[in-house]
């Protein structure tokens, strides 16, 4: 049972890779409300289909070759490769891993830069000025690159990177507490709108979600060290909140991304 709760937090990286795409859904301003619907559906049970199919196989794979638990310099897929491919295909499985989690690395390039762009000091189409950061931190290229952003954020991943001594097994744990935290902030968001909508089949699906992404971050924070991705969490949404009320408590942030899916660039300063 112990080994279940510990295992448990790894085996919700799952929603990680749900949260993506979804999140990349709702802003395809391509589509219409009903087609991002149709879309969401399918992208959705295609990831559920073809990662449940993965993770059993691999299951499966690693019960009928006894591959237990991995040394400290491996994990259990890399060992599951090392016995079931000869050597040129394990090196290029190795490769082909380090790509991936290259790719993955560009969604926080994306997501993160493009947060700093949203609260970015700007100008809207109503002549209103939005946003509490600073205007450089939203400045685009032809690309649609927030490149001040990305510079930062390239700092603070070598940081982290290197207080961590590049040890990736540890980074998860830091990782998972800052990401769980805000999906737990997402759904009892989510749950206090099913609530006012009156809408009681949602507002249970969001209990239940919150509940199980509560138990997680819990399991994760009992470790110890990773409570330091908690108060640094807390630290920086307390710095936002406070520059957002200093400046007067703006509004219509929100709209930002819907906005650059239909106007062009309308930060002054201009971009690169």
């Amino acid at each position: 049972m112990l080994a279940v709760v510990l295992a448990f937090p790894v085996a919700m990286a799952l929603a990680t890779g749900v949260e993506a795409p979804s999140s990349a859904i709702a802003q395809l301003g391509q589509l219409d409300n009903a087609g991002r619907s149709r879309f969401g559906r399918v992208t959705l049970w295609l990831t559920l289909a073809i990662v449940g199919a993965i993770t059993l196989g691999l299951a499966v794979e690693a019960a009928h070759l006894r591959v237990g638990v991995p040394p400290e310099d491996s994990t259990q897929i890399a060992e599951l490769a090392r016995l079931a491919a000869p050597e040129p295909v394990f090196a290029a499985f190795q490769l082909v891993t380090a790509l991936l989690l290259l790719a993955a690395a560009s969604s926080s390039f994306q997501a993160g830069p493009g947060l700093l762009k949203a609260l970015a000091r700007r100008t809207s189409r109503h002549g209103e000025t939005i946003g509490i950061l600073s205007r450089r931190l939203g400045h685009t290229n032809t690309h649609h690159t927030p490149y001040w952003g990305v510079a930062l954020f390239i700092l603070l991943a070598g940081a982290v990177t290197a207080a961590a001594g590049g040890n990736d097994q540890e980074l998860v744990l830091f990782y998972a507490v800052s990401v769980f935290l805000s999906f737990l902030a997402g759904l009892v968001s989510m749950a206090v709108f099913s609530h006012r909508d009156r809408r009681r089949g949602y507002l249970i699906m969001n209990i239940a979600g919150a509940v199980v992404v509560a138990f997680t971050l819990i399991a994760n924070l009992s470790r110890g060290l990773p409570i330091v991705s908690l108060a640094a969490s807390l630290a920086i949404a307390g710095i936002l909140y406070r520059a957002w009320s200093r400046a007067g408590r703006p509004r219509g942030i929100r709209n930002v991304a819907a906005e650059a899916e239909t106007e062009p660039e309308t930060l002054e300063g201009g971009g690169a």
